[in-house]
């Protein structure tokens, strides 16, 4: 649209109604809505190419507000494209509306959802790595950001990544408007601080005035214009823009205008101006990757020995050559996690991520917006460091698989900071989340195949180890299933374990049989859904269970097990076995010892239930 009074008229609608919305919710960001206003109206009205009747056209660009806070002004554009009506606009925030505090892909027009900062750019990312080495569309990404945010780590990992990919289809619009929160922003007004920044990790940076309609205009063209290098608009804004009680002034964050029919007043009253945004000019579907000969996916022979790690990155190499959608991306340690098998079989859908956790699992997510299949890996530690990225996966309805590696103390002589002991819990509190801990490398292939199939973030633990294969490679693994290893039929007790601890369950069966306790080894591989039938069934069948687990007691697989009981209403002794007090380094044996979850310690634990011809004494045992 080069008609600049027009353009102007619906920036002042487009405050209006961010206004009149947190007005009517009675909470909201209006005031950092209003800044960007001018920037979205040219956007929208020039450069943006999208078909609101037609979401899934694989030509659309990609609008995300990673200042998920600003969502009054998305909601007000999409009143002023046509896409909603003025009595839906009116509905933020209300329960049951689409229109919730901040975006959410419940939006047919809206992939991911945004509000905890920092995580926007990583997502467009994602999505443009995806239009260049995947789908191969020249769809755009365009982001919109706060200059709060830029202090995240996170962005910079964005703009390292995206330039040294040469990103040229995603533009960043970093909306200066000085105030944050609580007051002004690390480095205010500065436009040179951020675009400096941005030039210096390789981005063609653009400052402009970002309430001049012209100047934005020009920019974004030079954005479309310019090859090889992503762009990034550095716009000079102010908070408020456009009503004298709260323009520039600090301390109306996150709050509805006080006198919301003034400011309407003062900025020339309600307009219902429409936008015809641009459709993309075809509507062309994405490249799809063959997949040639009769692809197979690894099988061990039982009695053999292989770690879990190793088995996921054939099995995912396997998948691979099956199914032409799988991508996978890795933070730098791709010869430990195994994702290096995946990267020499295809390497075209193979992403190096370094050592970026948060970018890793955000562009993963952006990848899934295009309908792609993500695998992201790195060592289980390390993922907490993109917990929330995680989290908000969740909240975007994203599918994610992940899959952590060198997990517990049975990594040996590296120590503590390598050792996932949470990861577990952390990742069953994730809403709709599966959890999965194969213990050997049959059961590990089935189950990254039936990953690339379930919906949410599911979780794959692996093992650094090599341990022995217990099941035929023909037998299927079910996720919300169990397997039980071990069982006399009359069984006096039974141990719960996954993983490497499975494997000292069996040790442990073993000596408990030569006293006389008769004892039932379950494999709960499927630690989120828990298989809650076989475990009710060992509370009522057996005198007690003996949970095992290479984790902190707080929320794994002991924990698992209690809450399952509770709801099957069974009541019975359990003892878990966790690790508890901080490791150090040592051998797998020393440390798992040392943590009281290896065989001698199971041993002990089950004669404390059972204790048939002899009393369990010598060794802890903690008791939950």
């Amino acid at each position: 649209m080069k008609d600049h009074a027009l353009l102007r008229e619906l920036t002042a609608q487009l405050r209006i109604d961010s206004i009149r919305a947190a007005a009517e919710a009675g909470s909201g960001h209006p005031t950092s809505s209003m800044s960007a206003a001018d920037l979205m109206a040219v956007l929208m009205s020039g450069q943006l190419r999208y078909d609101f009747d037609d979401p899934g056209n694989p030509s659309n660009d990609h609008l995300v507000f990673s200042k998920g806070h600003a969502s009054p002004l998305l909601y007000s554009m999409y009143r002023a494209a046509g896409a909603i009506s003025d009595e839906e606009l009116l509905t933020f925030r209300e329960f049951g509306s689409r229109l919730q505090g901040h975006p959410t892909p419940l939006i047919p027009w809206v992939d991911v959802a945004t509000g905890s900062l920092g995580q926007g750019l990583p997502f467009g990312v994602g999505i443009a790595l995806a239009g260049k080495r995947l789908d191969r569309l020249p769809y755009r990404i365009w982001v919109l950001c706060g200059d709060s945010e830029m202090a995240e780590g996170s962005m910079w990992e964005a703009f390292e990544h995206a330039a040294m990919a040469g990103l040229d289809n995603l533009t960043a619009i970093i909306d200066v408007n000085r105030l944050g929160q609580r007051g002004e922003t690390m480095h205010g007004w500065n436009v040179d601080a951020y675009s400096s920044r941005a030039r210096a990790f390789g981005w063609n940076a653009i400052e402009v005035d970002g309430h001049d309609v012209h100047a934005i205009d020009e920019a974004y063209q030079a954005a479309v214009s310019t090859e090889g290098r992503p762009t990034v608009i550095v716009a000079k804004t102010m908070k408020g823009r456009g009503v004298s009680a709260v323009e520039n002034e600090n301390g109306f964050h996150g709050t509805p205008l006080a006198n919301s029919e003034a400011a309407i007043a003062e900025l020339g009253g309600p307009r219902n101006v429409l936008v015809g945004v641009a459709r993309p000019e075809t509507r062309e579907e994405p490249h799809r990757f063959v997949v040639d000969g009769t692809p197979s996916l690894p099988a061990y022979e039982k009695g053999s020995k292989i770690a879990t790690r190793r088995a996921y990155g054939e099995a995912l190499a396997g998948l691979g050559a099956i199914r032409g959608d799988i991508v996978a991306l890795d933070a730098e340690v791709s010869n430990s996690t195994f994702a290096a098998t995946f990267a020499g079989a295809h390497p075209e859908r193979f992403f190096e991520m370094y050592i970026a956790e948060q970018l890793m699992v955000a562009a993963a997510v952006g990848m899934q917006v295009r309908g792609w299949v993500p695998f992201a890996s790195t060592f289980a530690a390390f993922l907490a460091r993109a917990y929330d990225f995680i989290r908000m996966a969740a909240v975007s309805q994203a599918n994610l698989r992940l899959a952590g590696s060198h997990a517990g103390v049975s990594i040996g002589a590296d120590g503590p900071s390598q050792m996932a002991l949470e990861d577990l819990a952390a990742i069953r509190a994730v809403g709709g989340s599966t959890v999965l801990y194969p213990s050997d490398g049959n059961q590990t292939t089935k189950l990254v195949a039936e990953m690339a199939d379930r919906s949410g973030v599911v979780y794959l633990r692996t093992t650094r180890e090599a341990t022995p294969i217990l099941y035929d490679s023909s037998e299927e693994f079910r996720i919300g299933g169990s397997r039980v290893v071990k069982t006399s039929g009359n069984d006096d007790i039974a141990i719960c374990a996954v993983g490497i601890t499975l494997h000292e369950a069996v040790k442990a069966a073993e000596s408990l049989e030569t006293d006389g306790i008769r004892v039932r080894v379950i494999d709960l591989y499927s630690i989120k859904p828990i298989d809650g039938a076989t475990i009710a069934a060992a509370g009522s069948e057996t005198q007690g269970i003996v949970t095992v687990e290479d984790h902190w007691p707080e929320g794994g697989l002991g924990d698992a097990v209690l809450a399952s009981l509770a709801e099957s209403n069974v009541q019975t002794r359990v003892l878990k076995l966790a690790v508890v007090g901080m490791p150090g380094s040592g051998t797998p044996a020393e440390l798992m010892a040392a943590a009281g979850i290896d065989a001698s310690h199971i041993v002990q634990a089950a004669k404390v239930i059972a204790p048939r011809n002899t009393q369990g004494q010598g060794l802890p045992v903690r008791e939950r």
